[in-house]
């Protein structure tokens, strides 16, 4: 057989060389030592995966801490599988949570950078020409099998009880002449590029996955597919092409992946290219009745990255628990480091589990009202804003109305040593801000259970008639003192828990029914500040409104 004529034959059209593209149309990028090239490489065939962000957030945080670059790559060669305007659906998702890329594609068509196209189904070229290559070497030819033919060798391998697959002497195609490959083309047969693989049955391989260690495994014996009859790749030989032009360095993805390692490995050995370091990561897990499962497109809303859009989760949160994820040690470092930006740890692949984190959204609820809690009020009230003008229409009013009072609100209990934590998500502010509205306050009463009607209606008449403006907390509170013996509680509770006899309870429960009437909770911030926001008019109407409520 001559190779090279069977590969003018079959790539008439190809006039670069695989070497062109290495050495001259992508050049070794100029990085410093240690520096990472990772990658994001998803295919649009639906909505953005949780578990596909946190494999993002993985690939940047190593590129970035490295001094490298991470590039957005679109595996899109599955047409049949592929969405509409999906790569707009991978891109925001991943803007929306703040995942910034120093290349690839930046939307549905636009993309920036040097190594592209970034579309795998527009560097058809580039993959024909290293095939073009494989061919010339001996170690790629045609194959015109049809689906029958597939089939009745996949009924003799059964029969004979042998290895499945395109392999060895099951490869009907491997050995064709080149009278016989002229002939099919000249027919009109389709027909796809093969490997000719070099492996050998009952071969082995080790390679060490950065994150598993040292793994052994069979090596690849099959004639895997490397073109289809379309001239577009698979994944395997676009995979060892593309990263290789690129430059990445650490591919970091799915542990679905591990068993096509030794394919990988085999393809860059056959194209006498250097492959990269391969770090598997594990699936993100739910707790099912017990047990630990993948989170299921098909069960789980949380799969989906837009149900932390849609819930109002902030992505300082979301990122802040997918590191709490990847890495246990990051919760220490948080704990030490309670101000610092997240960029600022520095993520290691060998502390990454292997079994598999599992997504606990309650713990994330968690991770965010602390991260909300250590936002400013100007902070607060811009992403509210920003997150209620799509998601609710009447919170966005409300709030919009009059920002500086919005910023009010947040501000109260913000800052300091113990923030309150009464925000976990963008959609709880509906529900923290109600009283604070007259069109959103409810006049519902969680009234305290060791008072009577009478005790609680005196207290609200006799702090009605003695209400006064305070200029800060403390002289709000010597006011609400100032009242509690008359009305026969203790005004310190310190007194009161020495001898409660003679008392019907101390200041602290005097207060609680003025905070019930003015925002109907027993549970608050600052009921100084809420009342000063308030205003004395609104805040006396508050405190009639409960009074005549509790007279019916």
């Amino acid at each position: 057989m001559d190779h090279n004529k069977l590969a003018e034959l079959l790539f008439p059209h190809i006039d670069k060389t695989m070497e062109e593209y290495l050495t001259e149309i992508y050049p070794p990028r100029n990085l410093p030592q240690g520096a990472m090239v990772t990658r994001f490489a998803p295919s649009p065939t639906g909505f953005l995966h949780i578990g596909g962000l946190f494999t993002a957030l993985v690939n940047e945080r190593l590129a970035h801490q490295s001094g490298g670059r991470i590039i957005l790559r679109i595996e899109d060669t599955d047409k049949k599988r592929e969405v509409e305007d999906g790569i707009t659906g991978i891109v925001s998702g991943l803007r929306d949570f703040g995942v910034e890329f120093d290349e690839g594609m930046m939307s549905q068509t636009e993309e920036k950078g040097d190594y592209g196209p970034y579309q795998q189904s527009r560097r058809g070229p580039i993959y024909q020409a290293f095939c073009k290559e494989l061919v010339k070497r001996g170690l790629a030819y045609p194959c015109f099998c049809t689906e029958e033919d597939l089939a009745a060798i996949r009924k003799q391998q059964e029969a004979e009880k042998a290895l499945p697959g395109y392999h060895t002497t099951y490869a009907r195609c491997r050995d064709l002449t080149m009278e016989q490959v002229e002939e099919n083309i000249k027919a009109g047969k389709p027909y796809v590029m093969r490997l000719r693989s070099p492996g050998k049955p009952g071969g082995r391989i080790k390679y060490k996955d950065v994150i598993r260690g040292e793994i052994e495994m069979d090596e690849n014996i099959a004639d895997i597919v490397l073109l289809k009859t379309d001239g577009i790749p698979t994944y395997h030989f676009a995979h060892a092409v593309d990263d290789t032009l690129m430059g990445t360095t650490h591919v970091v993805r799915s542990d679905e992946w591990v068993s096509s390692v030794p394919t990988h490995l085999q393809l860059f050995y056959v194209l006498g290219l250097k492959p990269p370091k391969y770090a598997h990561v594990s699936p993100v897990m739910k707790e099912d009745n017990g047990a630990k499962r993948k989170l299921s497109k098909r069960k789980d809303p949380e799969a989906a990255v837009s149900y932390f859009v849609d819930e109002g989760y902030p992505k300082e949160a979301v990122l802040e628990y997918l590191l709490n994820l990847a890495n246990s040690p990051f919760e220490d470092w948080r704990r030490q480091n309670k101000t610092a930006p997240y960029q600022d740890y520095k993520l290691q692949l060998n502390k990454m589990s292997q079994s598999g984190a599992l997504f606990d959204l309650v713990k994330l609820a968690d991770v965010s009202a602390g991260v909300i809690g250590a936002f400013d009020a100007e902070k607060v009230t811009k992403d509210v804003l920003e997150w209620a003008k799509g998601h609710d229409e009447q919170l966005y009013a409300l709030l919009n109305r009059d920002t500086d009072y919005a910023q009010g609100i947040f501000a109260i209990d913000r800052g300091g040593k113990k923030p309150r934590k009464d925000i976990r998500k963008w959609s709880d502010v509906r529900d923290y801000v109600s009283y604070f509205y007259d069109e959103t306050w409810q006049g519902e009463y969680d009234l305290p259970e060791n008072l009577q009607k009478e005790d609680m209606i005196a207290i609200l008449d006799t702090y009605a008639k003695a209400y006064e403006e305070a200029p800060d907390k403390n002289t709000w509170f010597d006011g609400v003192k100032a009242i509690c013996e008359g009305l026969g509680f203790c005004p310190e509770v310190k007194a009161y828990k020495q001898d409660p006899t003679g008392w019907k309870g101390h200041v602290g429960d005097v207060s609680n029914v003025v905070r019930v009437a003015i925002t109907g909770r027993k549970n608050s911030p600052d009921l100084w500040s809420i009342m000063t926001l308030l205003g004395k008019e609104r805040s006396l109407s508050r405190l009639r409104k409960m009074k005549e409520f509790l007279a019916k």
